[in-house]
């Protein structure tokens, strides 16, 4: 499976994480310890934002660890709010149109999971989608589907319920067609302002994800850490699985559990699939 970050704080150089921290994200794209594959190589993505209307994305279906524009892009800009992901595909084509982010106007969406049994859903799942967004749809993966069910059921107003929506609707049609267990969702939606994070799955077992706790507490009990120390205060930081290997840095999202970053304080609340 995949993995991938989203990081709001002070604007930061994205190879900060993406790059330079101890399991960084082209770590894991080669070296994952959490996931159902080691190895996520077809392809990967940076979704940031910064004084455009809209944010910018660079992805590419190579390796995120052999790809020197990368490393070079991550280098040079500077973000408050960024999205990245290494990809393990689960069944559909190694290209650009699939890598995530994916994005719509301000909108990004990232995701680790699946769609299980995607061919035998994927009529009644794209028949659903809002016939004004179909031309936005440019890749085939269950992921890029999955966000707009989302922006179908209004995750433009009210990001959480629009996810919830969209998750009881592909239990929904799962359930017509008899396939079990069909959905595993551990992704992020964000329009530059404010992260949602869901960590779901009908089985109830879960993609890893990792949230980062209070960063001053951490600089606190690691002052000679310059990593550490590096980060605002103000940091919020959500992951597919640890960065660095500081166990105190980080607390496992719960099972069925929505994550809000936002300035100032986050809020946790239960993800519940609404059919």
């Amino acid at each position: 499976m995949c993995r991938w970050l989203a990081y709001l704080g002070e604007p930061i150089p994205m190879d900060w994480l993406t790059v330079k921290a101890s399991h960084s994200l082209i770590d894991q794209s080669l070296h994952a310890r959490l996931g159902e594959t080691t190895t996520n190589g077809d392809g990967f993505g940076l979704g940031w934002y910064d004084r455009g209307e809209t944010p910018g994305l660079y992805r590419s279906m190579h390796p995120a660890w052999s790809d020197r524009n990368l490393r070079e892009l991550a280098a040079h800009v500077s973000s408050g709010l960024f999205f990245a992901h290494v990809r393990a595909s689960t069944g559909s084509a190694v290209q650009d149109t699939n890598c995530h982010p994916f994005r719509y106007r301000r909108w990004l969406f990232m995701h680790n999971g699946l769609v299980r049994d995607f061919p035998r859903l994927k009529r009644d799942l794209l028949v659903a989608v809002d016939p004004a967004l179909l031309a936005a749809v440019e890749g085939s993966t269950d992921s890029e589907l999955l966000f707009h069910l989302a922006l179908t059921f209004g995750a433009q107003d009210d990001p959480l319920t629009a996810l919830e929506r969209m998750a009881g609707f592909v239990e929904s049609v799962a359930d017509r067609h008899r396939v079990a267990n069909p959905l595993q969702l551990a992704a992020a939606l964000t329009d530059g302002r404010r992260t949602v994070a869901v960590r779901y799955s009908s089985e109830g077992r879960s993609r890893s994800l990792f949230y980062c706790v209070d960063a001053q507490a951490i600089k606190q009990q690691y002052p000679a850490d310059d990593r550490i120390q590096s980060v605002s205060d103000e940091a919020h930081t959500i992951v597919s699985e640890p960065l660095v290997d500081l166990a105190d840095a980080w607390t496992e999202v719960p099972e069925s559990t929505v994550v809000e970053m936002r300035p100032g304080e986050d809020e946790f609340r239960p993800f519940t699939p609404c059919r």
